[in-house]
Parts: C-alpha cells; sequence; structure tokens
C-alpha cells in the first residue's frame, strides 16, 4: 500500500514533462489523478482523511436569512378554524412576501387547512407554537400535475404537500405542527395495489427514455405526494417544526444545493414514510432531528435506474448529527434508487434505539439500480437495539442480480460505534463479480448479538479494537 500511491505519482509526474515537451500544470495534473480508477490501496487509505474534509463542508452549508418582514396569513384571510380553505390565504401570504423582497409568512396559533403551499425565493414559513397546518384530504386539491420526482423518476405528477420548484433562500420554520392528515382511510391505503399500475407505467416510461412532460400521473394515479419537496433549489432551510402524518417521504430535498436540515421532529408510521430522503443533493446538514418513522429515517438517494443515470447528478458531502432514530427500517440508509452515485456522507453522535428500528447503517442496491456508493463515515453512535444488523449492505435488495448495473460499494468506515442488541453485528452481500471493497471498523463493541454475521463477497474487511459479545473479531 506504501509503493502504489508513489509510483502512481510517478507516472503523472513523467507524463506531465515528456508529453511531447509539453508541461502540464499542477491543477491539471490533481485534475488528471483524480480522474485515475480507485484502486484497493487508495480505498483503503481513504478513511484516515475522510473526516477532515467535514469543516470546508460546513463552511458552504449557510443557512438562509430572511428580512425582518411578516405577512401573517390571517391578514390574507386564513382562518384556523381547522375547517375554512386557507389555501388562497397561503398563496397571497406567500405572493405578497415575494414581491416585497423577502420575510417570514407567519402562521400564528390556530388549525388551518389548506391544498399544496408553493415557495418562492426568500420566503420562510414560519408556523409558530400553537398551529397547525392541516392539509387536505381530497387528491384534487394537489392538482394540475407538477414537475416532481416519484422513487427516483421524474414526472408531472401531484404537487407535494409544501412544494418549491426552482427557487433560491427558502425556509420552513417555527415550532408548529405540519400535518398531512394520512392514515389507515386517506393516502396509505394507496400503498397496495392501486398505486401499482401507475408505478409500472412510470418505471416502463423511464426505461423507454419517454420526456418527462409526457409522464403525466395525476388524478388517479395514486402515486402518493410527498410532504416536503424542493426541486433544484439553492439554499433551503426545515428547522423546528413537526412534521406527523404523511402520505410518503416527509423532507425530500431533490436536485438541490445548500440544504439544512436541523431540530426537525418526525412522526408519521405510513408505508414509504421517509423522515429526510436529500437525492442528487450537495452540501446537507441534517443535525439535531428526531425521527420516528415507518420507512427510513433518512434515506440518501440519487435517482432511479435510467433516470438516475440520465441525469448523472450524485448526492454528496451529507453530514447527519446529534439526531436520534426510533422506530423505521434503516436509521441512516444510502439508497435504494442511487443510480447517480453517492459518496462523501458523514454520521456521527446520534443515538438509535428500538426494537423496531431495523438497521443502523443500511446501504441498499442491486444490478438494476447500479452507482457508486462510497466515502461513507460514522462514528460515535450509541445503539440500543436494532431488529437486525448494525451495518447493512445488500446488492440483492428487489431485482438482485438481475440487471446488468453491477453496484459499485467501497470505503466504508465505522468507528467507536457501540450496541447493546441485536441479530448481526454486520450483513454484507455482494455478488462475486462486484464485491463490497474496504469496509472498516475500529474501537466498536456490538452486545447480545443473537447471529453470526453474513459476509458474502466482501474485500478489505478490517477490524481494530472490535468486540462481539465481548470477545475481540
Amino acid at each position: 500500500m506504501k509503493d502504489e500511491q508513489p509510483s502512481r505519482r510517478s507516472f503523472l509526474r513523467t507524463l506531465a514533462t515528456s508529453a511531447g515537451g509539453v508541461v502540464i500544470a499542477p491543477s491539471l495534473l490533481s485534475a488528471i489523478e483524480g480522474c485515475m480508477p480507485h484502486t484497493n490501496a487508495q480505498v483503503l487509505s481513504s478513511s484516515a482523511s475522510g473526516w477532515d474534509r467535514v469543516p470546508e463542508i460546513l463552511r458552504r452549508i449557510v443557512p438562509p436569512t430572511f428580512p425582518s418582514r411578516d405577512f401573517d396569513i390571517t391578514s390574507y384571510g386564513a382562518r384556523g378554524d381547522g375547517s375554512t380553505d386557507c389555501s388562497a390565504a397561503f398563496k397571497s401570504a406567500i405572493g405578497a412576501c415575494n414581491a416585497a423582497g423577502g420575510g417570514r409568512v407567519v402562521v400564528p396559533a390556530g388549525r388551518f387547512l389548506t391544498g399544496p403551499i408553493h415557495l418562492r425565493s426568500n420566503v420562510n414559513l414560519h408556523v409558530k407554537d400553537g398551529a397547525t397546518v392541516l392539509f387536505s384530504r381530497d387528491p384534487r386539491a394537489y392538482l394540475p400535475a407538477v414537475f416532481t420526482r416519484w422513487e427516483g423518476s421524474e414526472m408531472m405528477g401531484y404537487s407535494p404537500f409544501i412544494y418549491a420548484f426552482e427557487q433560491e433562500n427558502v425556509a420552513i420554520s417555527g415550532t408548529g405542527t405540519l400535518d398531512g392528515q394520512a392514515d389507515d382511510a386517506n393516502w396509505w391505503p394507496w400503498k397496495g395495489g392501486k398505486q401499482a399500475p401507475a408505478r409500472n407505467a412510470l418505471m416502463k416510461m423511464v426505461e423507454d427514455g419517454v420526456p418527462v412532460a409526457n409522464r403525466i400521473f395525476a388524478e388517479e394515479s395514486y402515486l402518493r405526494p410527498q410532504f416536503i419537496q424542493t426541486y433544484r433549489c439553492r439554499n433551503v432551510l426545515v428547522e423546528d417544526v413537526h412534521i406527523i402524518n404523511s402520505p410518503m417521504w416527509e423532507i425530500h430535498p431533490c436536485l438541490s444545493t445548500n440544504v439544512t436540515v436541523r431540530r426537525v421532529k418526525i412522526r408519521s408510521h405510513g408505508p414509504n414514510n421517509d423522515g429526510c430522503d436529500p437525492e442528487s443533493c450537495r452540501d446537507v446538514l441534517i443535525e439535531g432531528c428526531e425521527f420516528d418513522t415507518g420507512d427510513d429515517c433518512i434515506a440518501i438517494k440519487s435517482g432511479r435506474n435510467a433516470d438516475g443515470r440520465r441525469l448523472k447528478a450524485p448526492t454528496e458531502n451529507v453530514i447527519i448529527r446529534n439526531c436520534v432514530m426510533k422506530d423505521g427500517h434503516g436509521g441512516v440508509t444510502i439508497g435504494s434508487e442511487i443510480s447517480g452515485d453517492v459518496r462523501w456522507v458523514f454520521a456521527e453522535n446520534c443515538r438509535m434505539d428500538s426494537p423496531n428500528l431495523d438497521r443502523a447503517l443500511r446501504l441498499k442496491t442491486n444490478a438494476m439500480r447500479g452507482g457508486t456508493l462510497e466515502h461513507i463515515f460514522m462514528r460515535d453512535v450509541t445503539i440500543g437495539q436494532v431488529a437486525d444488523a448494525v451495518v447493512h449492505v445488500d446488492f440483492l435488495y428487489e431485482e438482485g442480480a438481475k440487471g446488468p448495473f453491477l453496484p459499485v460499494v467501497r470505503d466504508i468506515n465505522v468507528e467507536r460505534v457501540t450496541s447493546r442488541k441485536s441479530k448481526h453485528a454486520l450483513y454484507l452481500r455482494a455478488f462475486p463479480n462486484a464485491p463490497i471493497v474496504g469496509v472498516h471498523l475500529s474501537n466498536c463493541q456490538f452486545s447480545d448479538v443473537a447471529s453470526a454475521s453474513v459476509l458474502e463477497n466482501v474485500q478489505g474487511l478490517t477490524y481494530d479494537h472490535v468486540t462481539i459479545n465481548g470477545k475481540p473479531v
């Protein structure tokens, strides 16, 4: 491993000084080096410096600020009686705030019923303590269709409940509640047979290259809307609010840059009720949040299958810290819609504990998704119990090996992670021709582990001061 890096640099220096007398600038030399394929030695060495990237990422993540102007929705006709439709009042207040150059659209104490809320640049939707925004249960309220992404595929579909498209400086703040009013009678039943025909049709359109404008899934398509979606936005903040009863994913920044999600409390146990899903985003901070969900607490994504490869927009530079994960399929999850790649994910100082939390760190992919998942770091995470494995990487998710796009998973680093109870410590399954490369565990203690680790097609697995059930590995 010591000899690989110098020889590689020597080759590049030779190229720089002997290419027909042309001298290549150092900056270009570095760019060429960055494009060369990773070797196992490089993968194994990156963990030493990965956390050093965090301060620079944090310097770029700056929450938006807003002028000290308030636009109270009750001044625009809203009534907090829980039954009056306040959609027009929200729209008018947001329009006035945007036209004035920005500020806060304030939701005071009360219960305000509305359809979708479309944010505009320089608007902070501020939900005060004692305020609840109730979202209509009538699917027709979320029409006409908008440009959105559904399970990693672009389409024209129901508007997310709170939606921003190609805006800058947008926020949702305050200690009030956002209530999607989804339950076993509303929105959630669509997960069953109702949504399957439209879901299958959308997937086929994606593979056939149908233009997004022609992928129309609106009335009676039964593809549930997300709760909050910022699409192609810059400078996004979601702060302090409580989110309950979502139809589907709760917070979904997509193709957005400079995103902060902090001190948000999410409690929603419906199907596909992921807590926060940054997809094809860059520079994301998720901190101080509490997740109690019906699916993954945090799920990092980058597009599904042909759409992910078409857009080629990875998610990168994600920092997760000081969060609490309760129920969910995974605490920190990457996948399964990751065809556009994911890299440089950092999770630290989190607490996870529930018999209904399946895994702590979860990576899920297959040969239809493909994608490269690399440079994943977790440290100082305290786990009470998880139902399955502490670290779970599975290439056999859904379609499994049925596809031509072999996943690449490499450089996973787990440090100072403890758990009190789990079925497995590790569950790592890859393909013989596409192994998982470079999983490093250091200073970890896994207690009350019921079964042996599952390890299939893993290269470069290392342990440093790791115990399972009190015994050194």
